[in-house]
């Protein structure tokens, strides 16, 4: 059976290959969490390897002129990247992190498209804190958001995206 051109089989062998190496982070780290660490890191040096590809050889370093407006060669390549690494994180996420997703392919699809436009915002609001009002420099900034936006990702996902994970809620009784 296929699905999105993706054999069951493509994906159990993706899978075996990711957890090969789960075995010593067995005792910290629930099984979910290592494969969305191991296809979040995928993605992300696919996403850079792609970026540098656009950058550097189809764009030339060169400034894209549509005309109306011209649009800087770092953003133009952003731009050009980032409905394929957002297609492949999302496939990466539905088919090898949270398999056991109850809601709808479209469903997730759209929840996606919304914590990853959150996670979009929040590297902007924490960079634009640490560098502008911290007056941090812009490498350990652009690390520690980051890792603030990963921590974010990864439950935003779980929670909201493809709801795997169960929030547990102590019910309290009110006094009428």
């Amino acid at each position: 059976m296929k699905i999105f051109g993706i054999s069951w089989q493509t994906r159990k062998r993706f899978t075996a290959f990711i957890d090969r190496f789960y075995f010593p982070f067995l005792r910290f780290m629930p099984r979910e969490v290592y494969r969305y660490a191991a296809t979040g890191g995928i993605n992300t040096v696919f996403d850079i390897m792609l970026y540098i590809f656009f950058y550097r050889v189809i764009l030339d370093r060169q400034v894209v002129d549509l005309g109306i407006t011209a649009i800087s060669p770092h953003i133009a390549a952003f731009l050009i990247v980032f409905p394929i690494t957002f297609t492949s994180g999302f496939l990466l996420a539905k088919f090898i992190t949270f398999t056991a997703s109850p809601l709808k392919g479209r469903i997730q699809l759209f929840r996606y498209g919304v914590s990853v436009a959150g996670s979009l915002v929040l590297n902007y609001v924490f960079l634009k804190l640490f560098v502008d009002t911290m007056k941090m420099y812009a490498t350990p900034a652009k690390i520690l958001t980051t890792l603030i936006v990963i921590c974010y990702s990864y439950f935003a996902q779980r929670f909201f995206s493809f709801k795997t994970g169960r929030i547990k809620l102590k019910r309290v009784k009110v006094p009428v």
